[in-house]
């Protein structure tokens, strides 16, 4: 990356529901104070979680105007008309995970990557920026699972006919969220977690604020609890190698294709079941649509991983903020009018801008540690790893997607 480099950029967001920042005022502050060569210029925003004043403070400019800038920072993906030919882009694209099986491409993820092919941007995707060790360098997923959690318990009392809490969105602090939780005693239930990832941890440590004991899988499966508890399902736990004995989760990750789901003598007892866990369009669905004739005990669903038609069957539409739940007749997968007879589904797909001051300054921390000396000095290969194109090409490892936007017809 070019050393002389001096201007980076933080984007307004394309969706109108995303009020989450890349970076917060109070770390871009405490950058510059070591770093004085960096400027940072900010597109003013009504809806972006931190005011343009508290950038101002901050010493950054709030600018409409980005084209100084080599280095533009979003959240989610951008709107293809407003990219900046020839820069840098860090966002969430979406756009790597392919369902091969299936030989296409949504559009909208299409007309993205075209455009960013065409202007010969530099994609950089958050999701795949790791370490060494495989390891996501930073992301939002510690708040995707408090924040799905939470409304999946909020689910739960409204489902058995009780006061709900207010809305996390309402709530907007993390703190306050914890103290409405830790005043509640939640009846006798059955949760299953899946996961052993950011989200996973996430859902975890709010169950841990509340009444709701954890126990083995062992005993979630073979003993009856007069109280509610969970268990937490790792990716170990879920899947079966189709051809061995043996479970490594790199050969999972690179090889989903060649396991099964082993999740359903868990699900036959789960009266909850919190989907926490990383999918890959490749990788078995955590159960199957015609498993739900035996999975009688299932009465909520809380899908935070949110693949629409993907790793778990009830998840038919995602869901907004203000409007978290809808219901489906347990045989049919066909939506209805809330009904205690149906299962009812959870699936928010931006869980974490319910808290986004708290999400953000997480994830900020991640870009200010783990991103931006790799970015702008020496790069031990995490940048690289997340960089799907640049100079109007795929790199090596993402030119499968060359086949799915039939650029080359």
């Amino acid at each position: 990356m070019d050393k002389q480099l001096t201007n980076i950029g933080i984007i307004r967001e394309s969706r109108n529901d995303e009020n989450r920042t890349p970076l917060v005022p109070e770390h871009i502050k405490k950058y510059k104070e070591s770093n004085p060569n960096i400027n940072f210029i900010i597109q003013p925003s009504n809806s972006r979680c931190f005011s343009d004043e508290e950038y101002e403070l901050c010493g950054a400019k709030i600018n409409e105007n980005l084209n100084e800038c080599s280095i533009i920072f979003g959240v989610k993906e951008i709107d293809p008309n407003i990219l900046i030919n020839n820069r840098t882009y860090l966002f969430f694209s979406h756009t790597f995970k392919i369902n091969k099986q299936q030989k296409n491409i949504e559009k909208h993820k299409k007309d993205l990557l075209l455009s960013i092919l065409n202007k010969k941007i530099t994609l950089i995707d958050y999701e795949n920026i790791r370490g060494k060790n495989g390891t996501r360098c930073l992301g939002f997923g510690r708040f995707a699972g408090i924040v799905g959690c939470y409304n999946t318990l909020n689910l739960l009392l409204k489902v058995l006919g009780k006061q709900s809490l207010a809305s996390a969105y309402k709530i907007n602090d993390y703190e306050r969220l914890v103290l409405n939780l830790k005043n509640l005693y939640f009846p006798k239930t059955k949760i299953l977690v899946t996961g052993d990832g950011r989200v996973a941890k996430g859902v975890i440590e709010l169950l841990n604020l509340t009444n709701i004991k954890a126990v083995s899988k062992k005993d979630f499966l073979e003993k009856k609890f007069d109280q509610p508890i969970f268990c937490n399902l790792e990716t170990k736990d879920y899947v079966t190698n189709n051809s061995s004995t043996n479970f490594n989760l790199e050969h999972f990750i690179n090889n989903p294709q060649d396991y099964s789901s082993s999740a359903l003598q868990y699900l036959k007892e789960t009266d909850i079941l919190i989907s926490a866990h990383y999918w890959d369009p490749s990788s078995p669905k955590i159960f199957e649509n015609e498993d739900l004739k035996v999975l009688q005990n299932l009465k909520i669903v809380g899908d935070i991983t949110c693949d629409i038609n993907g790793s778990v069957p009830t998840t038919i539409r995602s869901t907004t903020i203000e409007e978290p739940n809808y219901w489906i007749e347990r045989y049919t997968l066909k939506e209805i009018d809330e009904n205690n007879d149906g299962i009812a589904v959870m699936a928010v797909d931006n869980l974490p801008s319910e808290l986004p001051r708290d999400s953000s300054t997480e994830f900020s921390e991640g870009i200010i540690n783990e991103v931006l000396p790799f970015l702008l000095k020496e790069d031990d290969g995490r940048i690289l790893n997340g960089t799907i194109t640049t100079d109007g090409s795929f790199l090596e490892k993402y030119n499968y997607l060359n086949d799915y936007i039939r650029i080359n017809e």
